[in-house]
């Protein structure tokens, strides 16, 4: 299933470098908070850990390591899988890792700008490549619940 993961690994990888770079070059220079709803804003932050900023005092080669080992593992499974579904989630993931990758290897953190919030409450800012990541283990989540039923139904008849 390379033919339908690679291509979306390739375009979530090229919308999270093409947003960052015009977050980067056009829209936060200087840094500020630009205020788009009501809930959302445009900000600018470099987050030297993962999700949550978790593992932040870890070494960036330590954090880059696990990705490539990550992403290599996520490969072979993409190579091996029958099913499409696994195929673009896994493809999602893989794009959001090698993006996030390469931030760190540039900056020496992960660029995030989406700030979303509610009243004084603000999410962690975030990327497209943590939307792809996210979106990919929601659709490998998906897939399990489904499989589950289906072998349920299977066994049950």
């Amino acid at each position: 299933m390379l033919k339908l993961g690679l291509p979306l690994t390739l375009l979530s990888f090229l919308l999270d470098q093409a947003t960052k770079w015009w977050i980067l070059n056009h829209v936060m220079d200087p840094p500020q908070v630009i205020p788009v709803t009501g809930f959302f804003n445009l900000v600018l932050g470099f987050n030297t850990g993962v999700s949550f900023g978790l593992f932040g005092e870890a070494p960036a080669w330590l954090l880059m390591a696990f990705t490539l080992a990550m992403v290599a593992g996520l490969l072979v499974w993409m190579t091996r899988t029958d099913s499409r579904l696994t195929a673009i989630a896994l493809g999602l993931v893989v794009g959001g890792a090698l993006g996030n990758l390469l931030d760190r290897l540039r900056h020496g953190a992960v660029t995030d700008f989406l700030d979303f919030y509610v009243g004084a409450y603000h999410w962690p800012a975030f990327n497209f490549a943590d939307v792809a990541i996210v979106s990919g283990v929601g659709l490998l989540l998906i897939e399990s619940v489904l499989a589950r039923e289906e072998t349920k139904a299977a066994t049950d008849a």
